[in-house]
């Protein structure tokens, strides 16, 4: 199989005498490779388009215990990646995972492991997405696994830091608890002040700490006669926790983030004439994803770009107009003007709470508070962990649960004296490396919302999901990007019968000896799984 040349005699009656010859090979889909949690998304949509839904679900638990939830508050990168938006509209990915997930939930599915008993048990603090995640693949390692939290509930901050209206609760906390009747240990109401002496008293062998970031930031404005300020965090919370804060009529919400868009929406709702955002930079600068912008104008919010507060007389703002210089930062105009508000909610960005791991050795600390860990998420304390809001990454629900997965899987290793090797990856598969010919353009199937006015009058789930017939026919959009899908496009296109048919599920292999190298195969196969490679020498 390795010579330049043969003398087997080929279907047009020539002997093959390649330069290159054809493999198959498998490439990395580029919805795989955005994933923070590390999803096989392309292997569970090609499974949901047979159909197959309790096994597409079972493969996304495999490395994201809660898709329900990821299906609604993921700013989905994978879908930013999709090849397919270069031919119509990328494939509503978070759609169907919401889909299978709330189809486990309907029917309670299980996910299916057999761990041994390790033996070994790990305390894990927090119960936010990041703790659930560790907990949870910890547990399908076969470790013993205990969760402390400081909050009444599971979920952390995406109990209180992500309004209903995105997020049913009942959502939230079915996947939580699936999570826990796997056979964690959860202590609720328990704040961990003491890190190694939790440790030694429970006898645990290493430690996970994935503590939200819960504190807000504050800043000094100037203010003769202060009304009511509030922290976006805080307020969050209070009417998560069935509390009404008094906001008044009119309400400024400072800040141009995801929690300030929350924030200014549930303000709304909660009876708030009037909301207005104030941030100092433009649209296309603001932390906020471009939807949620999006959502909150239709909501009736009104947002004043490239403003900042210059100090506030009882409900009177005077407010500085900025300007973007060359380099795209705000510098101020001294062009001043005054708004209206009873209330000032500030939504400036959050920081974590590490204050009770400064006694822990060895330790070190970003300038913001977040913890230093190296590449196996292990802070400078042997044993201890850390992951999610506490590290320097992205704040969102998704990387952090990559991050709880991750340090799992390293605490595991840790635990067995040995290092975890992460698998090699695949190379990326560009769109330029498709052949569109199988293709044909489909329209992306829309997720329903509810109306302006039941939106702004009710914490009621804004956007609807899809049914069966949607969920299999989005599935059915996506190219199989990077891996055979058995077409049988290279199989009826190759001139010289040089490729069998492995049957159902086993794909093909070459006959080198009837092969000429044309390259026909190549050319043919739509997700780009064949690449010609130079000819080996004997």
């Amino acid at each position: 199989m390795g010579e330049t040349k043969n003398t087997a005699t080929t279907a047009s009656g020539k002997q093959p005498d390649r330069t290159e010859r054809p493999i198959y090979i498998d490439r990395l889909p580029p919805c795989n490779c955005a994933c923070p949690a590390g999803e096989n998304i392309q292997l569970w949509l090609s499974l949901c388009q047979e159909g197959r839904f309790e096994e597409a679900w079972q493969v996304i638990v495999e490395n994201n215990p809660m898709p329900a939830v990821h299906g609604r508050v993921c700013y989905h990168p994978c879908e930013d990646n999709c090849n397919r938006s270069q031919v119509d509209e990328t494939v509503s990915i978070h759609a169907v995972e919401r889909f299978l997930g709330d189809k486990a939930l309907a029917e309670g599915w299980k996910p299916k492991f057999d761990a041994k008993p390790t033996g070994k048990k790990v305390l894990v603090v927090g119960a936010g997405p990041s703790g659930l995640s560790a907990a949870y693949h910890l547990k399908r390692l076969g470790h013993d696994v205990t969760i402390h939290e400081a909050g009444p509930m599971l979920g952390g901050m995406m109990h209180f830091g992500i309004p209903k209206y995105r997020l049913p609760r009942e959502v939230l906390d079915g996947e939580a608890k699936r999570i826990q009747d796997t056979g964690i240990e959860v202590v609720l109401n328990h704040k961990v002040e003491d890190v190694i002496k939790e440790k030694e008293e429970g006898g645990f062998d290493a430690v996970f700490i994935a503590v939200g970031a819960h504190l807000s930031r504050r800043i000094d404005i100037p203010a003769r006669d202060a009304g009511t300020i509030l922290d976006a965090v805080s307020f969050l919370k209070d009417v998560e926790m069935g509390e009404k804060p008094l906001i008044g009529r009119r309400v400024a919400i400072y800040g141009g983030g995801n929690t300030a868009m929350d924030a200014a929406r549930t303000a709304k709702r909660l009876g708030a004439e009037e909301a207005l955002i104030i941030y100092r930079r433009n649209r296309g600068k603001a932390p906020a994803h471009d939807f949620e912008i999006e959502d909150t104008l239709e909501e009736g919010i009104d947002i004043h770009w490239l403003r900042t507060i210059k100090q506030i007389d009882a409900t009177t703002f005077q407010v500085e107009k900025m300007e973007l210089n060359a380099e795209g930062w705000p510098e101020p105009t001294g062009e001043i003007e005054e708004l209206e508000a009873d209330s000032l909610i500030l939504a400036l960005g959050q920081d974590v709470d590490t204050g009770f791991m400064q006694a822990l050795p060895n330790v070190e600390f970003k300038k913001d508070g977040a913890v230093v860990v190296n590449d196996q998420m292990m802070t400078g304390c042997e044993g201890v962990f850390a992951g999610g809001d506490m590290v320097p990454s992205d704040r969102t629900v998704t990387v952090a649960t990559g991050h709880g997965k991750k340090a799992a899987r390293h605490i595991d290793a840790w635990l067995k004296g040995k290092g975890f090797t992460k698998p090699e990856k695949h190379e990326l598969v560009s769109h330029d490396m498709l052949n569109m010919w199988f293709y044909t353009d489909a329209a992306q199937r829309k997720q329903s919302q509810i109306d302006i006015t039941r939106r702004q009058q009710s914490f009621e789930e804004v956007v609807g999901g899809i049914d069966e017939k949607a969920a299999v026919f989005e599935a059915q959009r996506c190219l199989s990007c990077g891996n055979c899908f058995e077409c049988d496009g290279c199989y009826g296109a190759c001139p010289e019968d040089a490729i069998i048919k492995l049957g159902p599920g086993k794909r093909y292999e070459y006959n080198y000896d009837l092969c000429t190298g044309c390259a026909i195969c190549f050319e043919q196969c739509p997700c780009g799984a064949i690449k010609m490679i130079p000819e080996p020498t004997a």
